[in-house]
């Protein structure tokens, strides 16, 4: 389980975990569930047309991640925000039934990308994933107060001199990097899960907003360390493991929360 070549998932799903449970206090605050959902799966079609064109996967999800922000943020000004998101999904996913089709080559790849595969990081993957990781993490910490005051308070937030739509924008642009980041470990199906179980259980413990991002990235990270070491020995995917722990971790932080 801690072998030479498992370091890297160790490595990879710790940077995901942190991430994960950094955006994810801000989707569960801003009630984005349906666009932290809707990111991943158009981001996913990136995979193919990178695998397609022979260049690096992460870079065809964060391009696909960002068109999907483009879609949503353009399309939510002439309709409500949850039918845009739904039309930006519709409209990439057909690209990537396209992009799937004018390969022989991504079975197998098809499948990690939806499901998870913990050992299929490589040492070459790691500083992309770092850097990535790094920028959304200190995009978040900038933007914190912005962010933070445009979810809870958005008068508040137009009074000072905050704009919301910028914010928006912003906020997507850092859950799509995320996204990508995310997507190749846990899966498309169930990457919205390892953001949306751990910052929920997080935010039914405790309303300090610091603190409840804090122990969000606790919580992803016991997450994936269980879900990683679960998969390994069990040669389940990574992400039934994410998944379920997500759901535990919800039910069980609204339990603590009524007990308390």
């Amino acid at each position: 389980m801690f072998s030479s070549f498992m370091v890297n998932s160790w490595i990879a799903a710790s940077l995901v975990a942190v991430v994960a449970g950094c955006i994810g206090f801000f989707v569960v605050v801003r009630g984005a569930t349906f666009a932290a959902h809707a990111l991943p799966l158009s981001a996913f079609p990136g995979a193919a047309a990178a695998a397609l064109l022979g260049v690096n996967q992460l870079a065809g999800l964060a391009v696909f991640a960002m068109l999907g922000v483009a879609g949503i943020s353009q399309l939510a000004q002439r309709e409500r925000h949850e039918v845009a998101t739904a039309l930006s999904l519709v409209a990439l996913l057909g690209l990537g039934t396209l992009f799937l089709s004018l390969t022989s080559e991504y079975a197998q790849g098809v499948y990690a990308l939806l499901f998870g595969d913990v050992l299929g990081i490589s040492g070459a993957e790691l500083p992309p994933l770092a850097i990535s990781a790094a920028v959304c993490i200190a995009a978040l910490l900038v933007l914190f107060r912005p962010l933070l005051l445009t979810s809870v308070s958005p008068d508040l937030a137009a009074s000072g001199g905050i704009n919301a739509s910028l914010m928006e924008v912003a906020f997507l642009g850092i859950l799509a990097l995320a996204t990508a980041i995310a997507l190749p470990l846990v899966g498309a199906l169930l990457v919205f899960s390892l953001m949306v179980g751990p910052a929920s259980a997080a935010r039914s413990l405790t309303r300090k907003p610091p603190v409840a991002m804090a122990l969000s990235v606790v919580i992803a990270l016991l997450t994936v360390w269980v879900a990683v070491a679960l998969s390994y020995l069990t040669n389940w995917p990574v992400g039934f493991f994410v998944g379920s722990f997500g759901t535990i971790c919800y039910v069980g932080g609204r339990a603590a929360a009524r007990t308390a």
